[in-house]
């Protein structure tokens, strides 16, 4: 019973380390977009990356013919909305204008290609309201607003 315990539990492993090996990637680059740290500089995109994985392992048994991939992505965007709605800036990057809300409804729309119905489901938004911050965050990216003059062109300006 030990030795088939055990198989099992290497097998587990196995399927697993395949998984990641496959996912981590995508998903790292959506949890850096998501948290609009640098690329190389990402310790919060990492953080939650980590934990999504974690939470994936936890559930493995019980997926049964479900995507891994939906499951971690899930998680990953369940774990940023719940740890981010109180930041409202970001790094960098294109996104850094983007609330966290917009952002992740960006990523998970363009970047990840989930549809309305899904983002809507798994944020608990009515499909309106993901179709608008959608909207409204694709604007703010194509017309960033313009931040103050930079000083060395106001230093060129005659008076």
């Amino acid at each position: 019973m030990r030795e088939r315990r055990a198989s099992q539990d290497a097998r587990r492993a196995r399927e697993f380390e395949a998984f990641v090996a496959g996912a981590a990637g995508r998903l790292l680059h959506a949890a850096t977009l998501l948290t609009t740290e640098p690329p190389d500089d990402n310790p919060r995109a990492r953080k939650l990356i980590t934990a999504a994985l974690a939470r994936t392992y936890a559930s493995w048994d019980r997926l049964r013919g479900e995507d891994p991939y939906d499951r971690a992505r899930q998680e990953l965007a369940l774990r940023f909305a719940r740890a981010a709605w109180h930041q409202h800036r970001g790094y960098g990057g294109v996104l850094r204008h983007l609330g966290p809300q917009e952002r992740l409804i960006l990523v998970l729309r363009l970047y990840e290609g989930v549809g309305e119905e899904q983002v809507s489901a798994l944020l608990g938004l009515p499909m309106e309201r993901v179709r608008t911050i959608h909207a409204r965050a694709v604007a703010l990216v194509l017309h960033p607003p313009r931040g103050p003059a930079p000083a060395a062109a106001l230093e060129r300006v005659p008076s």
